[in-house]
């Protein structure tokens, strides 16, 4: 099963990815932590990564869309993955379904974890703490929601017009809501 895992800073996602993927015998596919393992190996796509980031710039969508591309073609891949921190905007989620048709490999479901806004400025307050970090105030945490909001969301709406969004309440215990992601994608495990 391929799938893209979809929600606001502080919903879950990683977390919830890397349960998820023991359930489902697939990677957890991290763009951040992809980006990060490129760069410390030296691969070619790596070196012009940190040539961008040491610029203070991001890093461009053609650039993560062939790391993607050279993740994708290992082979532990072949039974789906699970992708998570990818696609940010409209145009990458355009690219990410051209690349996956490209290799053979179209996208089975996005899935998003909802949940309230005051809550994740509560669960991010709560991490930050937890790790010293004081960059993560609750203003901080409200203006990254609106940049998700206007950015990110629109994704959702992608994938719900091609058929392939399933909505997941992510409020509750880690166990939880992992047995809400298990409910939701049994269905389409059986069948592929």
């Amino acid at each position: 099963m391929r799938l893209v895992l979809l929600g606001p800073p502080g919903s879950g996602k990683g977390t919830q990815a890397a349960r998820l993927k023991e359930y489902l015998q697939v990677p957890h596919i991290s763009t951040g932590d992809l980006l990060r393992a490129e760069v410390a190996a030296g691969s070619p796509l790596g070196m012009q990564a940190k040539e961008v980031m040491a610029r203070g710039d991001f890093v461009s969508d053609a650039i993560l869309l062939g790391m993607l591309e050279d993740r994708f073609a290992r082979p532990d891949t072949a039974g789906g993955f699970i992708l998570d921190g990818y696609p940010r905007n409209l145009a990458q989620a355009d690219a990410l379904g051209v690349l996956l048709n490209k290799l053979g490999q179209p996208m089975d479901y996005a899935v998003q974890l909802e949940v309230p806004d005051e809550l994740l400025v509560e669960r991010i307050a709560g991490r930050a703490a937890a790790e010293g970090r004081a960059d993560d105030t609750p203003e901080v945490v409200r203006n990254r929601l609106r940049k998700y909001n206007n950015e990110t969301a629109p994704v959702i709406d992608y994938y719900r017009q091609h058929g392939q969004l399933t909505v997941v309440n992510g409020v509750g215990s880690l166990d939880e809501v992992l047995s809400r992601l298990i409910e939701a994608l049994s269905p389409a495990k059986e069948v592929g």
